[in-house]
């Protein structure tokens, strides 16, 4: 699966796309009905189907100063894509020249001129354009004038509820990764380079594998139940994780700090992505060593239990 950069042209063998059109951050079971129905149309024509995204986000262009929220990274949309069944994943990057393109000009001169689509999905509730001036009505209605036909795709609900990014960010903030898998149908993960800290974990008998935060929402801080991948190999480890900024020690650093079970390989400078399953306890603060070794083993005797459980 290749990525499109959106300032320059479709190659010509995927001009003629179905496009689905969204954030798609997380890609949750609401993207997936938009993406779902493009893959379907396309198809059934014979046509590719192009799933387009937006980085950074439109909220972080405009509001560049609010928490980090994002809930997946441009890599793992492209092979959360790609397993989707598209041919290509079109990247807007968004900065201040696409935040001042109307939506006619959204639709005429990008949609049409530069990438020859012949038709998009969006949800229902999706907006585009210089002041978000464009919708799954002016899509349509402009699209038409250019050849292009629009779909709008309906919300899914779970629980009677819509859902939503903001959902899933609410329930990771709330530390339960397991509604946030719900929602998602995958446990929610952060990927990232193994980087050197200052050790003490392996003094301690407890070797983490530090990763930092970046741009990634952030969880509720505490400690949890967790798998993670090595990104070259696909070795999956088991472990648990504190998430947060270490409060025992000084200086306090943001981090994800993974320790995995039954493992004492090198990881440094190695990638890997993280799943949080389950929220085991809130971070704290404690008197000495002695007492936060001893928490410690008993954070790992309940993560190593509700991992076998199978629950996750």
């Amino acid at each position: 699966m290749i990525r499109l950069d959106h300032r320059q042209p479709v190659p010509e063998p995927l001009r003629g796309a179905i496009v689905a059109l969204g954030n798609f951050d997380g890609f949750h079971l609401g993207h997936q009905a938009v993406v779902r129905a493009a893959v379907e149309w396309a198809r059934a024509e014979g046509r590719p189907a192009i799933i387009a995204t937006f980085d950074p986000h439109p909220v972080r262009h405009f509001a560049p100063d609010v928490p980090p929220f994002r809930l997946t990274t441009l890599d793992q949309r492209q092979e959360l894509f790609g397993e989707a069944g598209a041919a290509a994943m079109l990247v807007f990057h968004f900065g201040d020249e696409l935040a001042s393109t109307t939506a006619e000009d959204f639709i005429g001169e990008l949609l049409a001129k530069r990438f020859g689509a012949a038709g998009v999905v969006t949800g229902e509730d999706f907006t585009f354009g210089k002041a978000r001036g464009g919708n799954r009505d002016v899509l349509r209605d402009v699209g038409k004038q250019h050849g292009i036909e629009a779909r709008a795709i309906g919300p899914v609900n779970a629980e009677e509820e819509v859902i939503s990014s903001s959902r899933i960010r609410d329930a990771l903030r709330a530390g339960d990764p397991q509604e946030a898998a719900r929602l998602l149908t995958r446990p929610f993960t952060i990927r990232g380079i193994v980087q050197h800290g200052d050790k003490v974990g392996r003094t301690i008998g407890y070797p983490t594998a530090n990763i930092a935060l970046e741009h990634y929402l952030r969880p509720k801080y505490g400690i949890y139940a967790l798998t993670g991948e090595i990104m070259d190999t696909g070795e999956v480890l088991q472990g648990a994780a504190n998430v947060g900024i270490r409060p025992t020690f000084d200086p306090p650093k943001e981090l994800l700090e993974p320790y995995f079970f039954d493992f004492d390989g090198d990881l440094y400078g190695r990638e890997i992505e993280v799943a949080f399953h389950h929220f085991i306890r809130p971070e704290a603060k404690f008197d000495g060593l002695d007492d936060l070794i001893a928490q410690m083993e008993r954070d790992c005797d309940e993560a190593r239990r509700l991992l076998s459980a199978k629950t996750i």
